[in-house]
């Protein structure tokens, strides 16, 4: 079985807010553990990760631009 991660360590592994993770644990974006009805919410490091995946978008790549706002020199 794995390590159970609160809330509060893992708003901090992920770099959010405690009120983030819990509106994305709401909406079904992350999965979580919770034992006991309306008891404490824990979550794997496969959860974790599955949720940084989720959220994880590939950049697109920037068309060089042949305008500048600056003059060039001599002109």
């Amino acid at each position: 079985m794995q390590n159970l991660i609160s809330r509060k360590d893992a708003a901090r592994i992920l770099g959010i807010s405690i009120k983030t993770l819990d509106q994305a644990r709401l909406n079904g974006t992350i999965a979580y553990v919770q034992l006991v009805e309306n008891g404490c919410v824990y979550f794997t490091e496969t959860a974790i990760e599955e949720y940084i995946a989720k959220c994880t978008r590939r950049a697109k790549p920037t068309e060089p631009s042949r305008s500048t706002y600056r003059k060039k020199r001599g002109d």
